[in-house]
């Protein structure tokens, strides 16, 4: 593999999705991830009822580019490989409970004796430390404890998560973030990712107006914005249209291409704060307007103008969008009929490069040549 991290290796202990999509981020970027699992392997390869190939879609989302060697950690045959390969990585990926990890000997109090500058990453719930730290931790537990899934959905409705894995996706992030960070600054250490503070750091300006203002945060109907009006999603005659006027001129132009020049006359419309303070009316105002027209419609009309609006797309239609194709977001991997979502990261000089999702200790003899399971 090619990329910023060629010649970097990797070693994942990992299962599911945060560790496993740290793990192949570092792996698009040209790292050598070596997935190293039990003989049952991953959870994820018979997570789901799809399949691609000889792989579940759900393992093949998140595997892509690495390789996978069997080992028995508890073993202590398959515990003398793992260290020799360890003697040869740069960094090492587990999102295992702290008990798991300990036992296993994962941390880096236990390996640097092995290799004094690996870089051990724990990616979990609560931490490695700590009186939550033993507790089990999924995506939609985390949501729940920070506060994320009280805050989401329309008002007085039950508590909505995401509509995807916000949680394990932001914490593989961070994982590789902090994995990064202590790659460049050429030490090994203990590198400790807790899903929990991931989300917590990620409500920035939500948490700050609670911590200095006390201001809780309030649901607003149609994902509205808390202080921006117009800052929502809106029906149309055919779908739901995504209006975001984040300053009057916008506002201004907005309401000459609708034709609805009085409202730049009117206290309740013409200003910010105007719109804020009389949300109710404005909104109510804005719905009737944007049903007597189509989403594209309206898109077609306000993008020349520079105003924020777009229609609600899809999966299928985002996936399929001109957007998505010009980007080069969606990838075929090599070799096979898998398709899947591409890295962000575009990277100068580089051109990712996307393999295909091992087979079950498909590179052990490779890897360890010939060592033991």
């Amino acid at each position: 593999m090619s990329g910023p991290l060629s010649g970097f290796r990797i070693l994942e202990v990992g299962h599911m999705l945060a560790g496993p999509y740290c793990g192949m981020l570092l792996a698009d970027l040209g790292a050598e991830v070596i997935k190293i699992e039990t003989d049952d392997g991953d959870i994820a390869r018979r997570l789901g009822q799809h399949l691609v190939g000889e792989h579940s879609v759900y393992f093949a989302s998140l595997n892509r580019s690495k390789l996978s060697v069997t080992l028995d950690l508890a073993d202590a045959a398959g515990r003398d490989a793992f260290q020799r390969l360890v003697a040869s990585a740069h960094g090492l990926i587990t999102n295992l409970r702290p008990r798991a990890i300990r036992k296993l000997g994962l941390t880096y109090d236990d390996l640097k004796a092995c290799n004094p500058k690996l870089v051990c990453v724990a990616l979990t719930g609560y931490g490695l430390e700590g009186p939550y730290a033993e507790r089990p931790a999924y995506d939609y537990v985390i949501q729940a404890v920070t506060g994320i899934m009280e805050m989401t959905g329309e008002p007085g409705s039950a508590p909505a998560k995401a509509g995807y894995s916000a949680v394990d996706n932001s914490a593989g992030i961070m994982a590789a973030l902090g994995l990064a960070a202590k790659l460049a600054e050429g030490k090994g250490g203990q590198i400790d990712v807790a899903m929990y503070d991931v989300m917590l750091s990620q409500l920035n300006y939500v948490a700050a107006a609670w911590l200095n203002a006390g201001a809780r945060p309030q649901r607003y109907a149609h994902s509205a914005h808390p202080f921006i009006v117009p800052a929502q999603v809106f029906p149309t005659r055919d779908g739901w249209l995504m209006l975001f006027i984040t300053h009057d001129d916008f506002w201004k132009s907005f309401c000459e291409e609708a034709g609805m020049q009085e409202w730049l006359s009117d206290a309740r419309f013409a200003t910010i704060e105007g719109r804020r303070e009389n949300r109710a009316v404005v909104i109510d105002a804005l719905t009737a307007l944007l049903k007597t027209n189509t989403a594209a419609n309206w898109v077609a009309r306000l993008a020349p103008r520079g105003i924020v609006a777009e229609a609600v797309a899809t999966l299928d239609h985002a996936l399929a969008s001109e957007l998505a194709t010009s980007r080069g977001m969606v990838v075929r991997l090599n070799g096979t009929d898998t398709r899947a979502v591409g890295n962000p990261i575009r990277s100068s000089g580089h051109r990712t490069e996307y393999g295909a999702p091992p087979r079950l200790g498909e590179h052990t003899g490779r890897v360890l040549g010939g060592g033991a399971k």
